[in-house]
């Protein structure tokens, strides 16, 4: 395994994210006069963040802006909101994002200076993560980050990786969900504060697939963040697999998600890396089958999902006579 969570890794601290605080009402008329101009999708493309979370949340100044997305939505609209600033507070990448306008949980995050593990961490969301908030009457009262897999052959990666990876990166309590009858598992965080953490790294709330998540940019720009980020994916949403019945020595990796934006990205990482990549098969698959790439993505980036690692064993198993 490339990556175990009880190594500890020399990386540099992330850098410090500032968050704007405008006089009341000045967000919200800022994010009007976009809106004269520019759809919710355009918006959300240029902030990286989802139509609904700029909508509801952004717009109702329900949250703050980073202080990157307001220099850009300025620039946009050639306007400058600096005299309604009011103070700037910095994120430290980890501390409450909620500031004195959080209405929910005021969560301290720990300070965050692993991005390996955040990494990966954003494959694994990416897969089989579901990032939400829900209603109670009027006001939003839940907000989960939720990792779903299946019943028992999930459960040794849930329980003894993943779980463990979220409560050493983030210092939060995850609670694990079973549902035996629909052979699902689940492990949950709730948090306000990590859900909007991880909505300004790019994975905003809400529906994957219409929200057209992708791998962050800050991923693809470092080789070793995006093979942790593509090791969490295929961990999640991927597969070894003989690709000759009478030949277990022929083998293929397989990643599978009906988000064709992710797909892409997935296949654009790979080949990055120097890897060969079949083209898009059906809208939703694409494979890793030469020999020498399986025994290089093996090496470099491995599994951390133990049936994959089971798998693996059994089939090369097979070849010893």
């Amino acid at each position: 395994m490339w990556y175990s969570s009880q190594k500890v890794f020399k990386v540099k601290k992330l850098k410090d994210s500032m968050r704007i605080r405008l006089e009341i009402g000045k967000q919200k008329e800022l994010i009007n006069k976009l809106k004269e101009k520019f759809s919710w999708k355009e918006l959300s493309k240029i902030t990286e963040l989802s139509s609904n979370y700029l909508r509801i949340d952004v717009q109702k100044e329900k949250v703050l802006l980073s202080e990157e997305n307001y220099r850009k939505l300025c620039k946009l609209m050639d306007i400058n909101f600096d005299n309604y600033i009011i103070e700037k507070l910095s994120d430290n990448w980890g501390k409450s994002l909620g500031g004195k306008n959080s209405r929910g949980s005021t969560i301290k995050l720990k300070i965050l200076n692993n991005k390996i593990a955040l990494a990966e961490l954003v494959g694994i969301i990416l897969g089989d993560g579901n990032i939400n908030y829900y209603k109670k009457g009027k006001n939003i009262g839940v907000y989960q980050i939720k990792i779903a897999g299946d019943y028992m052959k999930d459960r040794e990666y849930h329980l003894n990786y993943v779980k463990p990876l979220f409560e050493s990166v983030f210092n939060l309590n995850a609670t694990e969900i079973t549902n035996e009858k629909y052979n699902g598992r689940f492990i949950c965080l709730s948090s306000k504060e990590l859900v909007e953490f991880f909505a300004e790294l790019g994975l905003p709330p809400g529906n994957k697939i219409k929200n057209q998540v992708k791998i962050p940019k800050w991923v693809f720009d470092n080789n070793k963040l995006l093979k942790c980020c593509i090791r969490g994916l295929i961990d999640t949403d991927g597969s070894i697999f003989k690709m000759s019945k009478r030949d277990s020595g022929l083998l293929r990796i397989s990643f599978t998600n009906h988000n064709i934006q992710l797909l892409n990205d997935v296949k654009i990482g790979l080949k990055n890396l120097g890897f060969s990549v079949s083209k898009i098969i059906n809208n939703k698959s694409i494979f890793i089958s030469r020999k020498e790439d399986i025994e290089r993505y093996l090496k470099e980036i491995g599994f951390s999902n133990q049936k994959h690692i089971d798998r693996l064993q059994k089939f090369r198993n097979s070849l010893v006579v």
